[in-house]
């Protein structure tokens, strides 16, 4: 049997693979357990300086949760009278997306088609997400009778708005890449024969870059979320402190003065 979940890094990028093609990359307990401890291992691993989170095959990115092993966990928890069968979110899915959004390197999504529910989730924690033109997007969660989770409530409203976020939660259907990227949902679009080099490219490009930066601009963007204008301020003085220290910067400083491309040491 082929591993759930494949991961690979070369020279400072990790490339983690949802690997489910014939269920449409839906995530049961093994593969979502597989993902958890892959991005876990990437976001600690100081030799991975970004992560290209993606999916086997052509037509789905992940669908969320394997809905058959939940039928299954259902019948489970009313036998056990009181089990719970979403005890995933607490297990799995939250700890994925806050390796995905706490990991002090960027995280880029490869969205090769269907994205919905939980697998939707995932894309929208990444830090950059290139879609192939093909690709679609789904809430799904009222469509089965469930609220958000994967982060959904928070990601979703912060990218697009809150009345947009709630008539797609409210109303579930699938919108297009091309819809999704006028909405902001999506950074770049590619033809879907393109998808897998665009996406690797984009995530090699930050994997070469100054890691330390993008740190600091991770950490900024979430801390600012919430944030006012004058915390927001505080903790740039203190992110920008952090960054002027790095090698990094002085490497980038002295190859602007030699008119060099820099090539930053990610320290």
């Amino acid at each position: 049997m082929a591993d759930a979940v494949l991961c690979e890094v070369t020279d400072g990028l990790a490339t983690i693979t949802i690997n489910r093609p014939d269920a449409m990359n839906a995530v049961n307990t093994a593969t979502k357990v597989a993902l958890r401890d892959a991005l876990t291992s990437a976001a600690a691993d100081p030799a991975v300086r970004a992560v290209l989170l993606t999916a086997a095959g052509g037509r789905a990115f992940c669908v969320g949760q394997d809905l058959k092993e939940h039928v299954a966990k259902l019948a489970e928890a009313r036998e056990q009278d009181g089990g719970n069968a979403l005890s995933t979110v607490q297990e799995h899915y939250n700890p994925i997306v806050r390796a995905i959004t706490g990991m002090p390197k960027p995280v880029v999504a490869g969205i090769n088609g269907v994205a919905a529910g939980a697998g939707f989730g995932f894309a929208l924690a990444c830090d950059y997400r290139v879609a192939a033109d093909t690709a679609s997007f789904n809430t799904s969660f009222a469509g089965v009778a469930l609220t958000a989770d994967s982060g959904v409530s928070w990601t979703l409203p912060r990218l697009i708005g809150r009345s947009r976020a709630a008539d797609l939660l409210l109303f579930p259907r699938s919108i297009s890449a091309a819809d999704a990227h006028e909405l902001g949902i999506v950074n770049k679009l590619v033809p879907g024969a393109d998808l897998a080099a665009e996406a690797a490219a984009v995530a090699r490009a930050l994997a070469d870059g100054p890691t330390v930066a993008y740190a600091a601009l991770k950490e900024s963007l979430a801390y600012g979320a919430g944030r006012t204008l004058e915390e927001a301020l505080k903790k740039e003085d203190e992110l920008q402190t952090r960054a002027g220290a790095s090698q990094d910067h002085a490497i980038a400083v002295q190859a602007f003065l030699d008119k060099e491309r820099p090539k930053y040491l990610g320290r």
